[in-house]
């Protein structure tokens, strides 16, 4: 796990394309605090760094930059390799044996490339990585990215250099460093709470999305970016070719997969643990560790004094059960108050998914004991395991049964009279009514509704429910890019809405939500995360399960349920489904209110120009009042406002 930078042409090609390139690793260096490697050609123009997290092959026989054995390759490599092992001995058998410097997997992946070419090489990889490798004969570079996304790679040109880095803020101090917002892509965040891929929050930049690699050869060219791993045929694959057993064989196929998957994921040289919440998905992870493992696993867990976001007796419990060397840390509000201010330092883009906070604590307990730590994310997705799949399926089988044309002209004569005197009129009716009926924004409320009346296809009713802002209530002038849920690309021809709304979150929640919030937040104190159910062909698997055996009898997630029940009591993780959060609604009214009125205040965002002031300090106003609880619109435009604040510091202080 590190990070990594490189720049081709501009300062890459001057004397000072050294210093250049160390600067810019440094900006990252709590990606790998181990050591750091530079390597320069000014004559091609190329400067590669690396920052390095030592895990597997702690010599500098692990050291990065790393230059291949024919001298061809230079590659900056971030992540792991888990089947690395079997790749060495594929090489040694059908190739002639290499003289191998050391055992690490960059050394493995870069040996495979030099046999079989980058493509094939991926192909063949198992694992999560972002890359960038340079080719000395042919000149050109490529980047490449794990299959789902689990390691960040963003890439662009800056003057006439063309850069990647793991994290954007590496580019700050480059000379021709011009940061300037994407106004498009500030909508997606204020829809979503994170900016989905290929998009960045910084014009000019982008992202690589999961499972693409890219080859830069020609300045006067854009790069070609090109895909090696298609979650889209791997979907269509599995519903051509079902899985065929009974629902008891699923579960053992899923537990031989997850046991593959954790053999790879736990060779580590430095200790390696789990965070533990108790829920289905990690305590699923760290049964099966357990059931591998000849020690007790080192399992972390956070609690909370409010028994609504409180997790930790659960976690306890199942912990006791299966015998883990279990670490726990009860938090104070203030312990994850101060956490708000680190926030923009530690989201390299604006970031809005308010459990970063107790992901950033976890995280920070965990590195105080060990260097890796395995989680159970992907679990949702791929087990469909939210109950937002049924409740929007539910809504577009009544909705679809009403003619569009009907829907249309019902929604224009809902809309006909203005929101402004749909609550001059209620406002006279309303305190004649009981209490319990009594509504705020009526006419807000009744143009929304007359909004979803014209909704075309069950994916705009799932992009709705899982929308913060409509963008174009507070940024009237941003035009949405379009993403996997608007046509970005085209979705298999799934044979259930379910099942289209789970691909979907795939593509997009996973990788661009949960992932970075996970990533950021653990490199953020230097510990590599690794997640197996991410594990490719265990993918492949859960992508051919029916949805009669993911949601046998009715329950969400069935197979990875009945996996953790052969290992855990029943008793101990039957309950309801508890987001990874912490009380923001409150905060806002209380020990944050003062911060956050600073950030929306009207003549500030008025200054600013990117949003709407009234309609922002509407939703601040009703949140104060406890008419609403708008914390998680509040939270996207103060995660923005916050964001951008600490850039502009940053940008003054590496200027100076």
């Amino acid at each position: 796990m590190c990070g990594i930078v490189g720049i081709v042409g501009g300062v890459a090609a001057t004397s000072n394309g050294a210093f250049a390139i160390r600067r810019m690793a440094d900006m990252i260096r709590h990606r790998g605090p181990d050591g750091d490697g530079v390597w320069t050609d000014a004559e091609a123009g190329i400067a590669l760094s690396q920052r390095r997290l030592a895990i597997i092959d702690l010599s500098s026989a692990g050291a990065q930059p790393m230059i291949s054995h024919s001298g061809r390759y230079v590659i900056v490599f971030n992540g792991e390799i888990y089947n690395h092992v079997e790749m060495r001995t594929l090489l040694d058998r059908e190739f002639d044996a290499h003289a191998w410097r050391g055992h690490s997997d960059t050394e493995v992946f870069l040996a495979a490339i030099e046999e079989v070419g980058v493509k094939k090489a991926l192909e063949i990889a198992v694992g999560m990585f972002a890359f960038g490798l340079w080719d000395r004969r042919e000149r050109t570079l490529v980047l490449g990215r794990d299959r789902l996304g689990e390691k960040p790679l963003y890439y662009g040109r800056i003057g006439k250099a063309f850069v990647f880095a793991s994290e954007p803020k590496a580019f700050h101090p480059l000379p021709d460093w011009r940061p300037e917002i994407d106004r498009d892509a500030l909508a997606l965040l204020m829809r979503h709470n994170y900016i989905p891929a290929p998009y960045s929050i910084y014009r000019g930049i982008k992202k690589l999305r999961p499972g693409h690699f890219l080859v830069f050869s020609d300045h006067m060219r854009e790069p070609r970016v090109e895909s090696y791993w298609s979650a889209r045929e791997v979907a269509e694959q599995g519903q051509r070719g079902p899985f065929q057993g009974s629902p008891e064989e699923a579960v053992d196929e899923l537990e031989r997969h997850l046991r593959r998957a954790l053999e790879g994921q736990m060779i580590a040289d430095v200790p390696l643990g789990a965070f533990l919440s108790g829920g289905i998905d990690s305590s699923a992870i760290v049964a099966v560790m357990q059931s591998i493992s000849p020690r007790p696993v080192q399992t972390f867990t956070i609690g909370f004094s409010e028994t609504a976001y409180n997790e930790a007796d659960h976690a306890r419990q199942v912990a006791r059960h299966l015998g883990t060397n279990h670490t726990e840390l009860y938090l104070s509000d203030r312990d994850a108050l101060d956490v708000v201010p680190q926030l923009p330092g530690i989201y390299c883009e604006p970031f809005s998914d308010s459990s970063q906070i107790p992901t950033f604590l976890v995280s920070k307990l965990a590195r105080s004991s060990v260097t890796v730590a395995l989680s159970g994310d992907g679990g949702d997705e791929l087990f469909s395991g939210y109950t937002r799949y049924a409740l929007a399926d539910a809504f577009w089988n009544k909705l679809s049964r009403i003619p569009i044309g009907l829907r249309r002209v019902s929604a224009s004569l809902a809309t006909l009279p203005s929101p402004d005197l749909y609550n001059s009129v209620a406002s006279g009716i309303m305190p004649l009514l009981p209490q319990r009926l009594r509504r705020q924004r009526v006419g807000d409320k009744i143009h929304k509704a007359a909004s979803v009346l014209s909704l075309r296809t069950v994916n705009d009713v799932y992009r709705r429910l899982c929308s913060h802002w409509e963008p174009t209530e507070i940024m009237p002038d941003a035009v949405e890019p379009p993403t996997i849920m608007t046509g970005l690309e085209a979705l298999p021809a799934s044979p259930s809405n379910v099942e289209r709304m789970m691909y979907i979150d795939m593509m997009s929640y996973l990788p661009d939500d949960i992932l970075v919030k996970v990533d950021r937040a653990a490199m953020a104190v230097s510990l590599e995360t690794r997640v197996p159910l991410l594990d490719h062909r265990l993918v492949s698997f859960a992508l051919s399960l029916p949805l009669s055996i993911l949601r046998a009898g009715g329950q969400t997630k069935w197979p990875l349920k009945q996996l953790l029940y052969r290992h855990v009591p029943r008793a101990l993780v039957e309950r309801p489904k508890m987001g990874f959060g912490v009380p923001i609604d409150a905060w806002l009214r209380g020990a944050l209110r003062d911060w956050a009125e600073a950030l929306l205040d009207e003549r500030r965002l008025r200054d600013d120009g990117f949003f709407q002031p009234d309609v922002i300090r509407r939703a601040w106003f009703e949140h104060l009042s406890g008419h609403r609880n708008n914390q998680y619109l509040l939270w996207d435009v103060l995660m923005f406002q916050s964001w951008r604040e600490a850039q502009q510091g940053a940008t003054t202080a590496v200027a100076a």
